[in-house]
């Protein structure tokens, strides 16, 4: 019963590690080649029908199965705001999952080019 118990432990804690530094990093200015979040495009326009997704309760996978490369968000049922990530045709990229809370993927985003 305790190696359960620690080890169920163990994961959370780990879990809970994660999600609050990326949490402390996804608004951050960046610093020393930081990336910074990208603000998604203001009509908030839906990727093409090319650009796909598979939602797990760890990882979003977004592949860019078009001829153009995009940047791309995910939009989540909460309002959780992630970074925009540049996806190459043919290219996969991963975001945040649903977690164990079920936040559930809505659609995936066009992002703004960066300046």
């Amino acid at each position: 019963m305790w190696r359960i118990s620690a080890s169920v432990v163990g994961a959370a804690a780990m879990t809970a590690l994660a999600v609050l530094s990326t949490a402390g990093t996804a608004g951050a200015a960046g610093s020393a080649g930081e990336a910074v979040a990208a603000p998604a495009a203001g009509g908030g326009e839906s990727a093409p029908g090319c650009v796909q997704y598979a939602a797990t309760w760890r990882y979003t996978h977004v592949t860019n199965a078009c001829d153009t490369a995009y940047r791309l968000t995910v939009e989540y049922t909460d309002g959780t705001a992630v970074p925009c990530r540049e996806a190459q045709p043919g290219a996969t990229v991963t975001f945040p999952g649903y977690g164990p809370g079920g936040n559930g993927v809505l659609r995936v985003r066009l992002c703004e080019p960066p300046m």
